[in-house]
């Protein structure tokens, strides 16, 4: 594994190159870095969800969905290595079974709207799909594990999920699509 950095400004990217895990050298917009990147942004966004009031446990599931990111973030600084493990990605399957079993059904798609902390985790999942997007371009490009692709599935629907569970936290609901065919359901 590469150096652990010791200062931020090393000014050897300045060139347009970025260091992988391994040592190696690539350009700053290979689909690794991209893949990278879009994995970083979202334990970012995690970050700041995190800031928001919600339920002790879906706060301790986040803290360790951020602890799995970085993982998924290593393995892809590192070629051919493997750091997210599959027992990953079945954390969120059982997360994602506990937490939509105590929701409605859904009658129509919700708006990624409602309190602060449902919006947040909303913008969480459209990051989680972006870089699901990205390990999936790398991965038609280059050999990939099959974990990093699946655990940012899972965790997009998961996302979505805590949105609705966060919504509801305080009396509050989803923030329902009014779409023409619901429309004209309530009028005959």
């Amino acid at each position: 594994m590469g150096n652990r950095l010791t200062q931020i400004a090393t000014r050897t990217g300045d060139a347009g190159t970025t260091g992988l895990g391994n040592n190696q050298r690539v350009s700053k917009n290979s689909l690794r870095v991209h893949a990278m990147g879009d994995v970083d942004e979202l334990n970012s966004q995690i970050g700041l969800l995190l800031c928001e009031e919600m339920p002790a446990d879906v706060r301790a599931l986040l803290v360790e969905i951020q602890h799995q990111l970085f993982n998924l973030g290593g393995e892809l600084s590192i070629p051919g290595y493997e750091l997210l493990k599959a027992e990953a990605v079945l954390t969120l399957d059982e997360a994602l079974a506990a937490y939509n079993a105590q929701l409605p059904k859904l009658q129509e798609f919700i708006l990624p709207a409602g309190s602060r902390a449902a919006a947040l985790a909303h913008v969480c999942r459209t990051v989680a799909r972006r870089a699901e997007r990205q390990v999936v371009a790398l991965g038609n490009e280059e050999a990939i594990n099959e974990a990093p692709r699946q655990y940012l599935n899972r965790l997009s629907d998961l996302m979505f999920v805590l949105a609705r569970v966060l919504n509801r936290m305080n009396g509050g609901d989803d923030v329902y699509w009014k779409s023409e065919r619901l429309q004209q359901a309530g009028q005959e």
